[in-house]
């Protein structure tokens, strides 16, 4: 017989396997480190310009960033603050090389969600994050899902459950509450009406006086924050159930929706979120907050099956919630939920294998439009990628062939082009009132 402690005993021993792979794979002080990029990265694959072009900017400038030579090296290696100060500065033909944004538009939300685990979606949204980076934006990635795959990736490993999407959402049911008390109003007799009240084991937690930016941790990259979870953050379901009882008209799914209202506009230009493979709580606040749904799914029955049954939970429960509370404020989203738009995206995909050429047919065949063009293939270097809790951009081309690394970076590079191209027709239909 097992019990909880045999548990308890299994994760310790599982925690120390864990403290050597993150020896292996991040710094000797156990913190994750980005890499610099070569001249000819920035070059081709980042600014997509001529290499001789690149270097001829730089030899008219000597005030820029020439990054660093290494030892019997003949390429400079830049940082991506190099990298993003020489985006500001030089122009190619009068054009500017930073990357489009809609004038007056708060950050643009996209959240990456499926029922099936496996489906890839910490993978895309952190491929999505670093190219985003990479292409200059500033994003803001929020990690729903309890096993914090995407939050590891990033180097967060010692996080603690109130710093995430439950902290938020205890923080948003504690000052809602305080709202609808302050704003209820009894009648010329004077009678009062009943007030909500919240248990000390939740007011002492300290939540509610807390900023959003008290929730928001740094990466490794400079232009990438992320609102992390972690293991422990799991039973916010359950403790979210608790909440809507001791307040039925709390508006439970708009709390992370609340909380991203309270950031500047231009604070962020992307906003990416990464769901775990269930409808709840933490999903229902994620697919609110969004203004973009991307579905990724694998190329086999099972994941479609899985789609098909996502989307058609994911649409009963959007239709309870319009019923539900319409007469409740939810922020700057509005029910019913309504997206900009909704894509559908093929993962580890082999273009060799006949099975996988024909469920991406039916994909296409059921989705049309929605379905993205261009799957993410399965290929050695993406495989060694995810073993590494890297994204392909991270892991440096020396380290494989480049032919090798040049194929996985290039189908990441399509989707993620796609994924913009989606997101910039979204963002532009944005109410301004939204902004």
């Amino acid at each position: 017989m097992y019990t909880h402690e045999d548990l308890s005993r299994l994760q310790t021993q599982s925690l120390k396997m864990q403290g050597w792979i993150r020896r292996q794979t991040f710094s000797p002080s156990n913190e994750k480190t980005l890499r610099r990029f070569s001249s000819w990265e920035v070059a081709e694959l980042i600014f997509r310009i001529n290499q001789s072009t690149f270097r001829g900017k730089l030899a008219a400038d000597p005030n820029l960033p020439l990054g660093e030579v290494e030892e019997d090296g003949r390429q400079r290696w830049f940082s991506l603050d190099e990298i993003n100060e020489l985006r500001r500065r030089i122009r190619i033909n009068r054009k500017s090389l930073m990357p489009p944004r809609p004038e007056g538009k708060r950050a643009f939300r996209a959240a990456i969600a499926n029922f099936k685990g496996g489906a890839g979606k910490s993978t895309v949204a952190l491929h999505f994050a670093h190219a985003a980076a990479l292409d200059g934006y500033r994003v803001l990635v929020v990690d729903f899902d309890p096993q914090a795959t995407l939050s590891h990736s990033m180097g967060l490993n010692d996080v603690g459950e109130d710093h995430t999407v439950w902290g938020i959402m205890a923080r948003d049911l504690e000052r809602e509450t305080d709202r609808m008390n302050a704003a209820s109003s009894g009648a010329e007799s004077g009678t009062a009406l009943p007030r909500r009240k919240l248990p000390a084991s939740i007011r002492d937690m300290g939540l509610g006086t807390l900023r959003p930016a008290d929730f928001i941790k740094p990466t490794a990259w400079p232009t990438i924050d992320i609102v992390p979870s972690c293991a422990n953050a799991a039973f916010v379901e359950f403790a979210s159930a608790q909440y809507r009882h001791l307040n039925p008209e709390w508006t439970f799914f708009g709390a992370v929706s609340r909380f991203l209202d309270g950031l500047a506009d231009d604070a962020y230009d992307l906003i990416l979120f990464d769901c775990p493979p269930a409808i709840g709580y933490q999903s229902m606040n994620a697919v609110f907050a969004a203004d973009m749904l991307y579905i990724p799914s694998g190329p086999g029955y099972w994941e479609y099956d899985s789609t098909t049954s996502f989307i058609g939970q994911l649409a009963e429960a959007l239709e309870d919630l319009s019923h539900g509370f319409e007469n409740f404020p939810t922020g700057k989203i509005a029910l019913p939920k309504a997206f900009a738009d909704i894509r559908f995206l093929m993962t580890r995909y082999e273009p060799s294998n006949d099975l996988h050429q024909a469920m991406l047919n039916a994909f296409q065949q059921v989705f049309g439009e929605r379905m993205a063009q261009h799957p993410i293939e399965l290929t050695r270097a993406v495989e060694q990628s995810g073993r590494f809790l890297s994204s392909i951009y991270e892991i440096d081309y020396r380290e494989m062939t480049r032919g090798t690394w040049r194929r996985a970076r290039a189908t990441f590079d399509q989707a993620y082009e796609e994924f913009r191209g989606h997101v910039l027709a979204a963002w532009n239909q944005l109410e301004e009132e939204t902004a």
